[in-house]
């Protein structure tokens, strides 16, 4: 990444838009929440549009932090940090982008399945989701079959993703599947798994559409389905 100048005279207004938004990609590279909520602020006060911020710095940002985490140059706490900085940006924009009635890429209903109160991997896959421009809607730990229903009734979201860290606790994705087809709403959504214990074998034993690795695949899966989708 490029080294900005941390003089504590630095002055993000000072800078052009294209060295204020590769300032954005270090500050969120380096979890500085203050610091991209400000430049946030700066580009909105010159004209941006919610989205153009959102997509030309939040998500592009996010995307060389995800890639450099798929390489193994940055670990789980770095992200989770990047994660929480571009939360900063996200509090600003999030309001505008709704008054603006902006498409995000697609909604997810994401939770860790009954059994299992795990939820880092979860967290990491719900930040870099929203850091990716989806709409989150995390249900949390714990989550019983009826309420991954009710959820997916209530926001009717593309993806259900599902997590689970426990083998004692696996099993229960293939209950919420299949009571999903017995209601006739399977082939509504589009159906992530994910966890430690968990591997492509399993992910098409209960029937998901896919199996994820870790929150950077989360990402492009749930981006490629949806783009099959809406194609189809």
């Amino acid at each position: 990444m490029s080294d900005q100048i941390d003089d504590e005279d630095f002055d993000l207004n000072e800078l052009p838009d294209d060295e204020l938004v590769e300032q954005v990609y270090d500050d969120l590279y380096n979890g500085l929440r203050d610091e991209v909520a400000e430049a946030t602020r700066i580009l909105l006060a010159r004209g941006w549009s919610a989205s153009r911020v959102l997509d030309e710095a939040l998500v592009e940002g996010m995307r060389i932090v995800g890639v450099d985490f798929r390489d193994g140059i940055l670990f789980v706490p770095e992200v989770l940090m990047a994660a929480n900085a571009m939360k900063g940006g996200m509090e600003l924009l999030r309001p505008l982008l709704a008054e603006t009635g902006a498409e995000t890429i697609g909604k997810i209903v994401i939770g860790t399945v009954k059994g299992d109160i795990h939820d880092i991997g979860k967290n990491l896959v719900s930040m870099m989701m929203e850091g990716a421009g989806f709409e989150v809607i995390d249900i949390g730990i714990n989550i019983p079959v009826e309420t991954y229903l009710e959820e997916l009734e209530k926001h009717k979201p593309d993806i259900l993703g599902m997590s689970a860290l426990l083998t004692t606790t696996m099993p229960y994705m293939k209950v919420v599947i299949d009571t999903m087809k017995e209601k006739g709403i399977r082939d509504d959504y589009i159906v992530l798994v994910g966890g430690a214990p968990l591997n492509e074998a399993f992910g098409q034993a209960v029937g998901a559409d896919a199996y994820c690795r870790d929150a950077g695949v989360a990402v492009e899966t749930a981006k490629a389905l949806i783009a099959q989708r809406r194609a189809a």
